[in-house]
Parts: structure tokens; C-alpha cells; sequence
């Protein structure tokens, strides 16, 4: 092993340290990209470089000095170290766990690889012992790689946990922006209509002024009212998946002036409140990929349930996605926040997600097992807005 990967001890630690402030870095640059919806993915670069060139120490550091730096400057409440809610508790749970996951791993292979690196003399004179001895270490490495399957199918899991208490949580916020908010804006509102019955006595400049507040008053409502429902839809819960689907596709059109056609079976029923967020967030990350990636005027949603499995597909007809963008989605972990999402969700249910693309068209399709809806509803077999 060179000098450059097996640097002296205030050497490994101090690179280990500036490793880490470059990761940071490079997090708060894509803070507005990735923002918190999968914590301390930007950060882990520098656990795995500081395990692998500078040791346990320094890499137990990096670690500890990332999740500082991210809860820190990244997490809400910034500049602040407090750990708020189950999901960030939740977070934190699984950003050490993988992080000791990797240490633990690359220090015992290092190890290991160490007490096997012995030169041909040494080989020959171990004989039959060193070959047990062998054994027993690939045993105990195979031991390992099933512990880390054991360990990754837990990640899943809490991957799936996380993605059920962000729905949660945005359910919540919505609820509060319209019965709180909400209620406020609307108070302002009245009384500010009050005010204008009465504004005969004010200034051409006030009476003026007491226009703009109403109309801002009115579009802050108008606004709140939209990001609460894009939060949690209300329909989702009490009407179901078809009704929900179609008012975000007009508010989407509307919009971003994209033609969406949405299709539905005409005996598209209820599913699990589960399964109709997971769909509903599929289709939503889908079109919003659209919107900001493929330049297409239109897009379709079509939704179609055959025997006991439901398909749901979303296709453009915009640029396409690159070869060499499609390679890094076929490779396991290369693939964007907003697709390991969509997959992630789909996991949970035993489902599939499948990207096809070429110049100028763009499907992604999900496959989710599915029994027989629970209540048909009355609801038509298309509808499409401009």
C-alpha cells in the first residue's frame, strides 16, 4: 500500500477532517435539490473515503463530524443540534446504522485481507494451518455478508417507515395550514371587506393601498388552499385515488401548461389509503419530472387494473433520458432521490418500477399486485385538461 493511501496518524485524521468539510460543502450546494427528503445521502461520501484511506479513528471523526454538520446547517430548525420528531429520530437511527454498518465492514475486510497478506515463504511454511485458517475467515466473512443483507433488509424497512411518517407528516401540515392559516387568512379577509365598505372617508393613495391588501389577502388564500391539498390532497381521503388524481392533473396542466390526458378504469375502485398515496406520490413525482426535465408538451397518465395487478404509466413525448443517465439508473444506488422514492414505495407493496425511454418519448411504469378493489366508484374512464 502507497504512502498517499496509508498516511501517518495526524495525517489520516486531518484529511479525514477536510474530506469531511469539502462533503459538507458540496451538501450545502445541494441543499436546493435534495433539501431533507433523504438526510445525510450527500454526507456519506466522506465516512466511506475516510474508512477506506484513513482508518477507523478518522473515519469514526468524519462521522460524527457530518451528522453534526448536516443536523446543524441542513436540518430544520437550522443552526441548531436539536433532534425534532419521530422522522428525524428515525433518520438519525438509520444514517448510524449505515454508517457503522461500513466502518464495521471495511475494518474487519481490513483486517482480514491484513493477517492474509503474508509472503510465499510464510504460505508455504503455514501449510495445512494456514489453510484452515483461511476457512475459518471466509466463513466468518460469509457470516458477515449476511448480517449486512440482514442489516440492509432493515434499512428497507425504515426506509418504508419514513416514507409512511413523511406522508403523515405532510397530512398534518396541510390540516394545519387550512384550519389554522386558513381560518386567519379568511378573518383578514372579512376584515378587510369591513374596512373597504367603509373607506369612503380615506385617501385615493390608502383606498388604493386597501385594494392591493384585499387582492394579496385573496391570492395568499388562494395559494395556501393549493399547497395544502398538493401537501395531502382532502379528496385522497374521502373520495379516493380517481377523484384525487384527476383535480391534481387540471391543477398540474394549469400550471405548467402541459396537456396531461389522464386514463382510469371506468370500475376503478378504492384501495388501501396506503396503496392510493403511493400511487397518487408516483404520479405526482412522475409528472413533476416531466415538468422539470423532458420539455414535452403533453403527458399522459394512464391507469389500468388487469387480473390482480394494477399498472400505472406516465409517458412523455419529450427529449428522453440520456444513455449514459439510463446506465446510472440500472446500476443499483445511482439513481435520483425522486426515483429511489417512487421504487421504494413501490418495495413496500411487492411492486416494480420500469423506465423506458428514447429520443423523444419517456414512459415510467409501476406494476403493483393488487386484490379486488374494496367499492367501485361512478367515476368516468377518462378525463383530460389543457
Amino acid at each position: 500500500m502507497s504512502d498517499w493511501t496509508r498516511p501517518r496518524s495526524a495525517q489520516r485524521f486531518a484529511l479525514a477532517l477536510v474530506v469531511t468539510a469539502l462533503f459538507v460543502l458540496l451538501r450545502g450546494v445541494l441543499d436546493p435539490v435534495i433539501g431533507s427528503y433523504v438526510p445525510y445521502l450527500a454526507v456519506l461520501p466522506a465516512v466511506i473515503f475516510s474508512v477506506r484511506f484513513c482508518g477507523l479513528g478518522p473515519s469514526l471523526l468524519a462521522m460524527v463530524l457530518a451528522f453534526l454538520g448536516e443536523q446543524y446547517w441542513f436540518i430544520p430548525p437550522t443552526h441548531s443540534l436539536k433532534i425534532v420528531g419521530t422522522s428525524e429520530i428515525a433518520g438519525t437511527i438509520v444514517y448510524f446504522l449505515v454508517s457503522l454498518s461500513i466502518i464495521v465492514f471495511a475494518e474487519t475486510s481490513r483486517r482480514v485481507m491484513a493477517k492474509l497478506a503474508v509472503s510465499s515463504e510464510e504460505l508455504r511454511q503455514a501449510g495445512e494451518g494456514l489453510e484452515r485458517r483461511v476457512a475459518e475467515r471466509t466463513y466468518e466473512l460469509q457470516q458477515r455478508n449476511v448480517e449486512l443483507l440482514n442489516q440492509a433488509e432493515v434499512v428497507r424497512q425504515l426506509s418504508g417507515r419514513l416514507l409512511q411518517m413523511q406522508d403523515e407528516e405532510r397530512r398534518r401540515i396541510a390540516r394545519e395550514l387550512h384550519d389554522s392559516v386558513g381560518q386567519i387568512i379568511a378573518a383578514m379577509a372579512i376584515n378587510l371587506a369591513e374596512v373597504e365598505r367603509e373607506g369612503g372617508s380615506l385617501s385615493p393613495r390608502g383606498a388604493q393601498a386597501l385594494a392591493e391588501n384585499s387582492a394579496m389577502v385573496q391570492e395568499l388564500s388562494r395559494q395556501i388552499r393549493t399547497i395544502s391539498h398538493l401537501l395531502h390532497p382532502p379528496l385522497l381521503d374521502e373520495i379516493g385515488l380517481a377523484s384525487a388524481l384527476r383535480w391534481y392533473v387540471e391543477g398540474f396542466a394549469e400550471r405548467s401548461k402541459i396537456q396531461v390526458s389522464l386514463e382510469l378504469p371506468g370500475d376503478f375502485g378504492r384501495l388501501s389509503p396506503e396503496m392510493e398515496t403511493a400511487i397518487f406520490r408516483i404520479v405526482q413525482e412522475c409528472l413533476t419530472n416531466v415538468h422539470r426535465h423532458s420539455g414535452s408538451p403533453t403527458a399522459a397518465v394512464r391507469i389500468a387494473s388487469v387480473a390482480n395487478e394494477l399498472r400505472v404509466e406516465v409517458q412523455d413525448n419529450g427529449k428522453g433520458i440520456p444513455a449514459e443517465k439510463q446506465s446510472e439508473m440500472a446500476c443499483a444506488g445511482r439513481t435520483g432521490v425522486g426515483m429511489s422514492g417512487m421504487r421504494e414505495r413501490l418495495r413496500q407493496f411487492g411492486g416494480q418500477l420500469e423506465v423506458n425511454s428514447a429520443d423523444g418519448f419517456t414512459a415510467v411504469i409501476a406494476t403493483l399486485p393488487i386484490s379486488q378493489p374494496r367499492a367501485k366508484s361512478a367515476s368516468s374512464s377518462s378525463s383530460s385538461s389543457s
